[in-house]
């Protein structure tokens, strides 16, 4: 009796960034195992354990970086599967499981909202059904609308069958930011390059799934910018901000369209679609990827990366610390417990980033620097862009990417706090100043 007495208090204090990992750490292997099934693989493909598990990792990361190329390796069936780990990872394990909670006719328990609450970064408890029940909805919308678009330039080159085969999961992968794709040849949405239609198509998905649902639910809820609250706002003019920055300067630097540069500004956000090779890219041009990338999407939403929030705070905070002024944004003060998570975050982030980076370079001497800072970045940002290099890096660097694309969904502070969830002893010692800068 007190051997489960002691079980079931252990799991009450057990942190829910630790159950939304272990959660997620299943989906990964679960998916893997599937993908290993004969009916997922191709007749003549040998799938290795360790492609298999980069692939669903890949896929439940909403990453986008591949291993093997989907089109050719994975039966229908595999494609399915794929599209399933994209969907879940996406929304989140817990939301699904709130979603399934509700579809049940029960009732949602105080621990259920603490983990979607946790798992979609939300400030309060309130309205959480509301609002996991709008992400489903809204999800569905989005990929319905995305899917009959992408159908109608899909159609041109497929049979009916394989067009909504293609434009289902395109549509699925696109929102969910994860740049999966399934027209073989590893050559992503390149023959795509001048389709206006799939070109903006999968930039509205990507944006919309970019932007947070909390952010949506409130776009729908108010509809006016002024009764939109901080957060909303910082993440719509983000958003805005970077998209065009990065268009301009990576317009700048490479030969490609206008309709190119802001496709690959939109896609480095935590995408990963191509409609121009990256490989082909200069220097300059994979640096603005690099640095987009790392900024990524937005909090609550289903990409990666430190967040545009995050990057807002680090930027004001720097501006207020000049000047002497109080750190603000759109006439409100920003919390000062606000900007030391921000540049925890940034810290972090910029410590997984270097290490991995070091490790790869020590395992990939035959790549050059920025390939492999290039290759890490878009595992952390769950971005999935590569310059061409995934399929033949060695297993171990394969197990380093998969780590960091885990730690990159998750968020490095959840992964940092996954030990040390305990309650604050209120000790403290005295106050000794040192000099910095």
């Amino acid at each position: 009796m007190n051997h489960f007495s002691n079980m079931n208090m252990n799991q009450k204090r057990m942190a829910p960034g630790r159950f939304i990992a272990i959660g997620f750490a299943a989906v990964i292997f679960l998916g893997a195992l599937l993908l290993m099934l004969p009916i997922s693989v191709n007749k003549g493909i040998d799938l290795s354990v360790i492609d298999a598990f980069f692939t669903s990792t890949s896929a439940v990361c909403v990453t986008g970086l591949i291993s093997v190329d989907s089109a050719d390796t994975f039966t229908v069936f595999g494609r399915i599967i794929l599209a399933c780990l994209i969907q879940i990872g996406g929304l989140g394990v817990t939301s699904i499981g709130v979603g399934f909670i509700i579809l049940a006719g029960k009732k949602v328990g105080m621990r259920e909202r603490l983990l979607v609450k946790e798992s979609i970064n939300l400030q309060t408890f309130k309205g959480i059904v509301s609002i996991v029940q709008a992400v489903l909805l809204s999800t569905l919308f989005f990929e319905l609308v995305g899917m009959i678009l992408s159908f109608f330039v899909f159609v041109q080159d497929y049979s009916i069958p394989a067009a909504i085969g293609i434009s289902a999961f395109h549509s699925v992968a696109a929102f969910n930011n994860s740049g999966f794709d399934i027209l073989g040849g590893l050559r992503s949405l390149v023959p795509y390059q001048s389709d206006v239609l799939l070109n903006l198509t999968t930039c509205a998905l990507i944006i919309f799934g970019g932007l947070g649902f909390f952010v949506t639910h409130e776009i729908v809820q108010k509809r006016s910018f002024r009764k939109f609250s901080l957060h909303t706002k910082v993440v719509l003019f983000m958003t805005a901000t970077l998209l065009i920055v990065g268009a301009l300067l990576i317009k700048a630097t490479e030969n490609i369209t206008w309709l190119g540069a802001f496709f690959t500004s939109t896609s480095a956000r935590t995408a990963g679609f191509a409609t121009f090779p990256l490989g082909n890219f200069t220097n300059a041009g994979l640096f603005v990827v690099i640095i987009l990338m790392f900024i990524g999407a937005s909090p609550g939403s289903t990409g990666g990366g430190i967040k545009t929030t995050t990057f807002f705070v680090l930027i004001h905070a720097a501006i207020a610390a000049s000047t002497n002024k109080n750190c603000s944004g759109f006439r409100r003060t920003i919390p000062k417990d606000i900007i030391t998570k921000a540049f925890i975050i940034t810290g972090l982030a910029a410590s997984v980033v270097f290490l991995n980076t070091y490790l790869l370079c020590i395992l990939e001497p035959n790549y050059n620097f920025i390939q492999l800072l290039f290759e890490i970045v878009s595992g952390f940002g769950t971005v999935g862009l590569s310059t061409g290099i995934t399929p033949d890096l060695h297993v171990f660097s394969k197990i380093i990417l998969i780590i960091t694309m885990f730690i990159g969904r998750l968020g490095p502070l959840t992964i940092a706090s996954l030990w040390v969830f305990r309650p604050t002893t209120g000790v403290s010692f005295a106050e000794e100043s040192i000099t910095i800068g």
